[in-house]
């Protein structure tokens, strides 16, 4: 089984995102998508972005992940 974590783009420089995991910040690997920006809710994957959230389905996402694992996003 994949598991993938949202987190929301900070920061994007050439080929690679900062990722805010609630306070915690990682690289991820952006050239699996297409049009990415600074502000999108993504899900990353073994260090590559896999996915652009629409903002609605983002927020619900990190929420849940809060509520069971204990990352507070803000």
């Amino acid at each position: 089984m994949c598991l993938a974590i949202p987190g929301t783009i900070t920061k994007i420089e050439d080929m690679e995102a900062y990722v805010d995991y609630g306070g915690v910040s990682k690289c991820a690997d952006i050239r699996l998508v297409e049009n990415v920006k600074v502000g999108d809710i993504v899900l990353v994957h073994a260090g590559f972005v896999i996915q652009i959230l629409d903002k609605e389905n983002g927020e619900e996402l990190q929420k849940l992940v809060e509520e069971t694992m204990g990352i507070i996003y803000k």
